[in-house]
């Protein structure tokens, strides 16, 4: 049982976190903020519509959590409420989501193959449920296209040209479950470009489900995903956890080090990468020779490629998430006792959690321009 004050911890954080996702969905949504004047102001008003926002998408995280916890207490594993937190940045000028995502601490002891694989599964199966409703939800009951005039009513004017070469553009990087359902539900003439979904706030909130779905599966040390592969490959967990992750970091990293930079910059970057990388590997179990060897042939491949084929760019905003993965969390897994099977219907739920992955991940998921 859990104690008066981490009940109220965990609920105060809860309201909090949905207090920012709505504030962060007022910015997203409306383009207004409640920092702003004017016109640009986030009214009463506006802040209880971007609750169609916030709710949606932390209720869907609050699943997600649920799914572990409800799940470790199936098993008796004894664990923490869900941990929600709170990131809004408005005030620094910062675009955000509200949120950082949510966790649950494990206190108890798993020396289980089958706990594991039951706990982690369970979160992103739940989760994903939900957001797979809210998008169908979303897709087919879109607002006519002239919906985005009250977001944008520059759009309306015949002689608006954009707004110049220095302007940012945003847009949302497709996956292949958010097109497909894009493609079967919505109306063609109502379907939004991606550059314009964050402004639907059903659309917005299940693509950032997804998106968290898709984070908690990579198949890497102890994430959802990598709880999952553990539970279906235990003999082989450790080399697709290493592989996929020096993959992510191969594409996450693919042009930083650019052979037609100019030399000063690649001065001070080629060391800065390379030590980067170091951190990276720094808890892969793997003797100092061979974090060397992957580190250094890794940085000349990725070199390579750009000197070949300058154009090929990755996505470099995954580089923070693969310091954490490598750094703080670690590529490995826990290790139990013995490596019983799990039974079929585990192994067909692992084969659907994949799938889930790899219709849901988007390789370039916010693209700045």
């Amino acid at each position: 049982m859990h104690s008066k004050k981490e009940y109220l911890i965990h609920g105060l954080l809860f309201i909090l976190t949905l207090t920012t996702a709505t504030l962060a969905g007022g910015e997203w949504v409306f383009g207004k903020s409640v920092l702003a004047s004017g016109d640009q102001a986030l009214s009463i008003d506006d802040f209880w519509k971007a609750t169609a926002f916030s709710i949606p998408f932390i209720g869907i995280l609050l699943i997600h959590e649920l799914g572990h916890y409800f799940t470790s207490l199936y098993h008796k594993v004894r664990c923490s409420l869900p941990f929600f937190i709170p990131a809004w940045l408005g005030f620094i000028g910062v675009p955000s989501i509200g949120t950082f995502g949510a966790v649950i601490q494990m206190k108890g002891f798993v020396n289980s193959r089958k706990k594991f694989f039951d706990i982690g599964v369970a979160g992103p199966l739940a989760g994903f449920v939900v957001a797979l409703g809210l998008l169908i939800y979303g897709f087919a009951t879109l607002p006519p296209a002239e919906y985005i005039y009250q977001v944008h009513p520059e759009y309306a004017d015949p002689n608006f040209e954009g707004y110049g070469e220095d302007a940012m553009d945003f847009k949302l990087g497709s996956n292949l479950l958010f097109w497909g359902l894009g493609e079967v539900f919505a109306d063609p003439d109502r379907l939004p470009d991606m550059a314009e979904v964050i402004h639907y706030p059903f659309l917005f909130a299940g693509y950032l489900a997804l998106f968290f779905t898709a984070l908690n599966l990579l198949p890497i040390g102890q994430l959802d995903g990598g709880h999952v592969i553990f539970g279906l490959f235990p003999r082989h967990h450790k080399t697709i956890s290493l592989v996929t992750f020096t993959g992510f970091l191969a594409f996450a990293g693919l042009g930083f080090i650019n052979p037609y930079l100019p030399l000063e910059d690649l001065i001070i970057r080629i060391p800065l990468y390379l030590g980067y990388l170091y951190l990276c590997y720094s808890k892969s179990g793997m003797t100092l020779q061979n974090k060397l060897t992957i580190i250094f042939s890794l940085a000349a491949l990725q070199y390579t490629l750009s000197f070949f084929f300058p154009l090929w760019e990755g996505y470099q905003g995954w580089l923070f998430f693969a310091f954490l993965l490598g750094r703080v969390m670690g590529v490995r897994h826990p290790e139990v006792s013995g490596f019983r099977e799990l039974n079929t219907t585990r192994k067909i739920i692992g084969w659907i959690a994949i799938l889930i992955f790899l219709i849901s991940f988007a390789p370039e998921p916010f693209v700045f321009e």
